[in-house]
């Protein structure tokens, strides 16, 4: 699968013009495509692949894309579900959303071989969980119920923490000390209803206390900053990412909230609708944070194939972040280097 590289030059973008009575346009959002956590997590088991040989046990999907997840079961990954799938003794990937204390200690009740790519983004948002529930604070996290992240973060501190879904659910929040509450976020949400989440959560308890920094990833809010641009006067978005992508539902909705006439997320080319051009002259693209750019490209040829133009870039932030490899695996790697 092809990756767009972290650090592609970018620039921030000029003014969006609306395309003129007949002509067609296609912007293409930068940046988009595979973060830096995904990017980490995908090359974990490959790497794992490589260093170990197959199989290479993976608990969930390593990231929330269904051709990237094929594409390393041919390479000999083997994706379960729980750890009990697992032969005892055999190596497992946790995915890039990370997983609670209880199935770490699961995983070393079974004498699992362990490799832990959870983007450290989201592990970042693990240590304040952790770090509230030791001051004793009530947490209101902010996410999806049943995302594998929530699962993961609620498991740090599940005595404290209670999980608010949307700006409608804080009118029901109760907490012990009303002045001694704090908010978390899931890493892929949508900016601006988080915000507003916590705008509520904020009037119905004036001290509440924020995170060190934002927990919204970089590459969620860049993503999500991109897809506004291209969608102010756009009569068809269409997202590239898979359905149990978080941050990918999430670019369709801000496109739409942003001005898209029409918005529409699709796998890959092979589920767009030809019946979704009908009338359109203005198509933007983008994709979710773990989707490889050769799905995009196919989209891309898809429109060219029905007569629009080559796409034209609108930057609107630049991406240089790379995570360096899981310890466990670079220690290996090491090793099988010496060796």
């Amino acid at each position: 699968m092809g990756r767009m590289s972290a650090a592609e030059p970018v620039t921030v973008a000029d003014t969006v013009e609306s395309p003129g009575p007949g002509d067609r346009t296609v912007l293409l959002a930068a940046p988009r495509g595979y973060c830096a956590g995904v990017d980490r997590a995908v090359i974990t088991v490959e790497k794992a692949l490589d260093l170990y040989g197959p199989p290479v046990y993976v608990r969930k999907q390593i990231v929330h894309n269904k051709h990237v997840v094929h594409d390393l079961e041919d390479r000999g990954a083997i994706f379960v579900e729980e750890l009990d799938e697992v032969p005892e003794g055999a190596t497992v990937v946790f995915s890039a959303h990370g997983v609670s204390p209880a199935v770490h200690r699961h995983a070393e009740q079974r004498g699992l071989k362990t490799i832990d790519a959870t983007c450290p983004l989201v592990t970042k948002v693990h240590n304040e969980a952790r770090k509230f529930a030791r001051d004793d604070y009530d947490i209101l996290l902010i996410g999806h119920e049943g995302h594998e992240e929530v699962e993961g973060t609620a498991g740090e501190a599940s005595r404290n923490i209670t999980l608010v879904q949307s700006p409608a659910d804080v009118a029901n929040v109760k907490v012990r000390d009303p002045d001694k509450v704090a908010w978390l976020s899931q890493t892929t949400l949508s900016v601006d209803e988080t915000m507003e989440t916590v705008g509520r959560i904020r009037q119905q308890f004036p001290n509440l206390l924020d995170p060190p920094s934002d927990d919204i990833c970089y590459a969620t809010q860049n993503r999500q900053q991109a897809v506004k641009q291209i969608a102010a006067g756009a009569d068809l978005v269409l997202v590239v990412g898979s359905g149990n992508s978080s941050n990918s539902v999430r670019l369709v909705e801000v496109a739409l909230e942003s001005g898209a006439s029409a918005a529409h997320r699709v796998d890959d080319a092979s589920e767009i609708d030809e019946a979704w051009l009908e009338g359109v002259s203005s198509v933007g693209v983008t994709s979710g944070a773990s989707v490889p750019e050769d799905l995009v490209d196919g989209v891309l040829e898809f429109l060219s194939g029905r007569g629009y133009p080559a796409a034209r870039a609108v930057h609107t932030a630049e991406e240089s972040l790379i995570f360096a490899l899981p310890p466990e695996l670079r220690k290996d790697i090491r090793a099988a280097e010496g060796s």
